[in-house]
């Protein structure tokens, strides 16, 4: 048996498909609040025990982010790399089938690692039925998370922190790791609301400019040139990054980025996570005690479920970046009252979280006595 408290998970779903070999999981945490909610990914390595504690993220996630869905989470065991698309699209397909008594009455999916509004068709065309998926395509009703939503809603959190801490992001130098759909968005909304970003890096190395890294500029090579070294600039590492001195660093990439190697060597007075886990709490707690700013992923990175929660009401993209322009704002700021004693922004946003879980659980009468 896999381990289970107060909170959950109540469901473990596990799933096979003799046909195409597929072999998947879905987790439903905890629906309190409302269905679970949470993304599919597909990876070779996929195991039972990490879905469970990515759907626990999400509880809390969706709960600090005030949306009304539970937490949970799905995935597929398989490369997406030693495939044909047909291949893919098989295997999501029947995964889609798997899980038919789930979604959407205990669980909504939308897309993870290796999945993109493409399989959300897919599994929304299997199972007829719309509401089974967010992040589709705009042409079925979707708001696809390349919109911008994420990277959005980590810029949006570090100006109000900045803003919270009686400064301006006028001026303010910026380091972006991984520039793929969210940091290209953070990169776009800093820079209009006078921030100015020095350096940005992808798998291939980071170039830095002190003078400034424009938004479109940058944009254009990437895309043309399938990485960010390829720009003007000096070239250095990707590990290098998290060492610059700049005033606020996004990791935005990889988990564990930064590690007991390297934290004492970051100098950013705000570090906004945008990636999930960039950083475990033992070492955020060593850059919070030197001050540091740390805005946590579930709070930094939330715009893409919020997005999510307004595709299911079926609202448009302006309505979209008006409800995670209020979510992220309100509990950015709550978060950051909460932790001015202490400075742990993690522990804050934790609290609030639980506490919003809680409450609806005892209002369900489900708390033990």
């Amino acid at each position: 048996m896999y381990e289970i408290d107060e909170i959950g998970p109540e469901r473990i779903v596990e799933v096979y498909d003799q046909k195409t070999g597929m072999h998947g999981v879905a987790v439903i945490d905890n629906t309190a609040r409302g269905l679970g909610k949470g993304g599919i990914r597909m990876v070779p390595d996929l195991t039972t025990s990490e879905v469970m504690g990515l759907a626990r993220a999400m509880t809390w996630k969706n709960a600090m982010a005030d949306i009304p869905f539970g937490g949970a989470k799905s995935g597929i065991k398989a490369d997406p790399r030693a495939m044909s698309p047909e291949q893919k699209e098989a295997i999501v397909r029947a995964f889609a089938r798997k899980i038919r008594e789930l979604v959407p009455k205990h669980y909504i999916a939308g897309p993870d690692m290796n999945m993109t509004e493409r399989e959300m068709a897919y599994i929304a065309d299997e199972l007829d039925d719309l509401r089974v998926t967010t992040g589709k395509p705009t042409q079925m009703g979707g708001l696809p998370h390349e919109l911008g939503s994420t990277g959005y809603g980590v810029a949006l959190c570090i100006k109000v922190a900045v803003e919270f801490k009686g400064e301006s992001l006028e001026g303010k130098t910026v380091a972006i790791e991984g520039y793929g759909n969210v940091g290209t968005f953070a990169h776009k909304f800093l820079e209009e609301w006078g921030a100015k970003i020095v350096a940005a890096s992808d798998s291939r190395g980071t170039v830095y400019n002190p003078n400034g890294l424009k938004f479109e500029e940058l944009f254009k090579t990437k895309q043309e040139q399938k990485t960010v070294t390829a720009h003007e600039g000096k070239k250095l590492g990707t590990k290098d990054i998290f060492e610059l001195d700049v005033d606020i660093l996004v990791p935005g990439a990889r988990p564990d980025v930064l590690t007991a190697e390297n934290v004492e060597k970051v100098k950013a007075k705000y570090v906004a996570e945008a990636a999930n886990l960039p950083a475990k709490y033992e070492i955020e707690k060593i850059l919070m005690n030197k001050g540091v700013v740390v805005l946590p992923d579930f709070v930094a990175n939330a715009g893409g479920v919020i997005s999510s929660y307004c595709e299911t009401m079926g609202w448009n993209a302006d309505m979209m970046f008006k409800i995670v322009t209020d979510k992220i704002t309100a509990n950015t700021k709550i978060m950051m009252e909460r932790a001015k004693e202490d400075n742990d922004t993690r522990k804050a946003a934790m609290g609030i979280a639980r506490e919003r879980v809680e409450e609806a659980m005892n209002f369900r009468g489900w708390k033990r006595k």
